[in-house]
């Protein structure tokens, strides 16, 4: 789609989002203070993302003490606990997140794409 074409209803664009070439992952991860599980989840979420997703998501870390609203909208029963939005399917992964099989199982289908294949699409274009 060119840049100055704009999308009739948000399906076209959230199909271009999802799209393993255009791929930006939007995770969540819900922790509780700085415990030490918190502590190693932020940790070694931050080191995957780093390594196998660099410039290609966004995240945002939610300490449920601060705005216990936003873990009652995602329904979040235990922490820590990792959200992605995006791509589709959304997608929870409780713990730690040290298991680094466990969490590409839970966050992708095609565990080559996130661990390095993916071509992320800048958003800032000129």
């Amino acid at each position: 789609m060119e840049p100055s074409q704009h999308y009739q209803t948000a399906e076209p664009f959230e199909a271009d989002l999802d799209e393993p070439e255009h791929a930006v992952y939007i995770l969540r991860l819900y922790i509780t203070g700085s415990t030490p599980k918190s502590t190693r989840a932020v940790h070694n979420l931050m080191k995957i993302c780093q390594e196998h997703l660099a410039g290609c998501y966004e995240l945002e870390v939610i300490d449920i003490y601060q705005q216990p609203e936003l873990a009652q909208v995602e329904d979040i029963i235990a922490v820590p606990t990792l959200v992605k939005k995006r791509p589709l399917p959304a997608q929870k992964v409780l713990g730690d997140l040290s298991n680094v099989q466990q969490l590409v199982s839970g966050l992708v289908h095609n565990q080559a794409t996130f661990l390095g294949m993916i071509r992320c699409v800048s958003r800032s274009q000129p």
